[in-house]
């Protein structure tokens, strides 16, 4: 078995977000599984655990140090660029535990890129008490916020707080409760908390705290990304069709760059971004 370690969402192995992936996982057991996320260390792990089937062309399942996770969009990345590696990009389907995800990798002229298309997603308003619990965690108040965007928990495989930021500096100076917004993600099951900051109306700089998997901060995070497009649909912002960039990692030193596109005939959404081998 080689665990392959791959960075998603950049052209650059000091970018991203690193993966790993093991990509000949049959008869590794759950135990075995989180015992590997738990050594490689990265904020997940993506274990592809069987080969074609009439739904889908590779069952892939995804282990954070602490646990599994039913969807994880780096590293579905990070997998399909592999895959496109040992054989020819084009069209993957992933079984995943939060349903089906289709997969397209081409060259792009800088590499491979992966492009995703999430079960559908949705969104709806936060509950008070749930948004003044994760306030007293992250240290905001409600003026940190811009009230163009409110407050919600959305779903695009995973569930994700979505929190907009009013500034930059609000959205830089991350310092956060990890026990108390650990806590509260748990109860809610909120995968990470997006913050996010709209720089124009097709550019927003994000950051997302992930202490469910008992990672501080996440330096791309495509799921929340799928789940960011449908909340931002489901909202009303910008016109649907035209893609967003999504700027994340800056803050950490490790710089990515995601790409969100919905339709309006389709609740699902797209996001794509290059990997890169870890060297």
């Amino acid at each position: 078995m080689e665990i392959l370690r791959y960075s998603a969402f950049t052209d650059r192995s000091d970018g991203g977000n690193p993966a790993g992936v093991v990509l000949d996982a049959q008869g590794l057991d759950d135990t075995e599984m989180l015992r590997i996320a738990e050594e490689v260390g990265f904020s997940e792990t993506a274990f592809v655990t069987a080969a074609e089937t009439p739904d889908h062309t590779h069952r892939v399942r995804y282990f954070s140090p602490r646990a599994e996770v039913d969807f994880c969009g780096h590293a579905t990345v990070a997998t399909a660029v592999a895959l496109a590696e040992r054989g020819t990009p084009g069209a993957l389907a992933f079984g995943t535990n939060a349903g089906r995800v289709d997969v397209l990798t081409e060259a792009d002229g800088h590499g491979l890129r992966a492009t995703l298309t999430s079960v559908p997603a949705s969104s709806e308003p936060v509950a008070p008490q749930h948004l003044a619990s994760a306030l007293q965690a992250l240290g905001w108040s409600k003026d940190d916020l811009d009230s163009a965007f409110p407050a919600h928990v959305a779903f695009g495989g995973n569930h994700h707080l979505m929190l907009a930021a009013a500034s930059r500096e609000r959205l830089a100076g991350l310092d956060y409760d990890f026990e108390a917004l650990e806590a509260l993600s748990r109860d809610q099951s909120w995968t990470t908390v997006h913050l996010f900051h709209r720089q124009t109306d097709t550019l927003f700089h994000a950051r997302d705290p992930f202490p469910l998997g008992g990672v501080v901060e996440d330096p791309a995070t495509g799921a929340a990304a799928a789940a960011f497009g449908g909340y931002l649909r489901t909202i009303g912002w910008g016109s649907v069709g035209t893609p967003i960039t999504v700027l994340q990692g800056y803050d950490m030193g490790r710089p990515s760059r995601l790409t969100v596109a919905t339709d309006a005939t389709d609740p699902r959404v797209r996001v794509s971004g290059q990997a890169v081998v870890l060297t």
